[in-house]
């Protein structure tokens, strides 16, 4: 009887021990603190993240530096100063409960939201000038699945009488840890577009149409990225011949990834 309850108890420790390891791995939070960006020619640039415990408080990079302003939990105020013309851009953020309404940069534009009872998002864009009332310049709605954002449809408003213009964007993730999904209040900031998924995005598919009359014209743009993860399933490297670069071209990116 005694051998028995031995057992059982050895088998007891065990099970603890591997719950425990299990749960260390399942629970581990990594912040992004390097990006190693190289192109298709070799040169390559680095970025800093800066942190206070979870809050991001700098991301400094080549072209532009980039500082977080928080109320409690939440990202209220970024600025971005750009090193080339050594201007700065003032975006400001409002929430309501938790949720972020309005993303507003000023003398720039404004881009407010409303929730849906389906869970999707709709959202307005206007653009601000100083000498004049704001312009609204398109509306749409952002859907999500997972906690990714997989799609987002913007309808234009800018357009000349008798002319629809409509924009589809439309992601296919994977099932690892986005980077950025561990700063705190990232991932309320709507604008960022697929930055504030739980996930990576492994494809996005780019769909604009315009009509005039009974003319319709349709274009596609592909974008496909490939990554390598660690062993906590954080990306390490992402490569893609389909990047989007600094200058707006389309070429060849791998980016390193390093945490703290």
């Amino acid at each position: 009887m005694k051998k028995i309850k031995y057992i059982y108890w050895i088998l007891s420790v065990l099970l603890f021990a591997f719950y425990a390891c299990s749960t260390e791995s399942v629970d581990t939070i990594k912040l992004l603190k390097r990006v190693v960006a190289t192109s298709s020619d070799g040169a390559s640039t680095s970025t800093m993240y800066t942190y206070i415990g979870s809050k991001i408080v700098s991301i400094d990079g080549v072209l532009k530096h980039t500082d977080f302003t928080y109320d409690n939990d939440l990202i209220t105020k970024i600025v971005v100063f750009d090193k080339q013309n050594q201007l700065s851009e003032t975006i400001e953020y409002s929430y309501v409960g938790g949720q972020l309404v309005q993303v507003k940069s000023l003398n720039n534009y404004r881009i407010s939201y409303v929730y849906n009872l389906n869970g999707t998002i709709s959202f307005e864009k206007f653009i601000l000038d100083s000498d004049n009332p704001e312009v609204k310049v398109s509306h749409g709605t952002l859907y999500f699945q997972n906690e990714n954002l997989i799609k987002t449809e913007t309808i234009a408003d800018d357009t000349p009488e008798g002319t629809i213009s409509t924009s589809n964007v439309s992601f296919e993730y994977d099932s690892k840890n986005n980077p950025m999904r561990n700063v705190l209040g990232y991932r309320k900031l709507l604008d960022q577009n697929q930055k504030i998924s739980l996930n990576n995005s492994l494809t996005s598919v780019l769909i604009s149409t315009t009509t005039q009359g009974d003319q319709v014209t349709s274009s596609a743009k592909f974008y496909k990225t490939a990554f390598k993860y660690d062993v906590d399933d954080y990306p390490i490297e992402e490569v893609s011949e389909t990047a989007i670069l600094d200058n707006g071209t389309i070429g060849y990116l791998k980016t390193d990834y390093f945490y703290q």
